[in-house]
């Protein structure tokens, strides 16, 4: 699934709407005016989002509604917590292992 999570938010104007989304819920509409495309080139982003399951839309009317799907967003920042602390971890024992080479010489 985090592939392609990754893989729709590698383009800059899905990022952008994703971005867009995590303030509040937009209209195509709102989500196309920054940008410097078209609807239906929106409407293809969105649908990217959609299928990566990072996006919800619903339809009001003739108005369709997208959403932040937060479970997804979820999915990332438990990735990306198990990498950090993967990380901290591997730069503590560097710290450890060059202080004992400092106290050893």
């Amino acid at each position: 699934m985090l592939t392609r999570t990754f893989g729709a938010l590698a383009d800059p104007t899905r990022l952008a709407i994703v971005g867009r989304l995590s303030r509040g819920a937009a209209t195509m509409g709102e989500l196309a005016a920054p940008h410097e495309v078209t609807l239906p080139a929106i409407t293809k982003h969105v649908r990217v989002l959609v299928d990566a399951g990072l996006v919800a839309r619903r339809r009001s009317g003739r108005t369709v509604v997208c959403t932040l799907r937060r479970e997804a967003i979820s999915e990332v920042e438990e990735w990306l917590g198990d990498l950090t602390s993967y990380w901290n971890n591997t730069v503590d024992r560097l710290e450890e292992l060059l202080r004992e080479d400092d106290d050893g010489h």
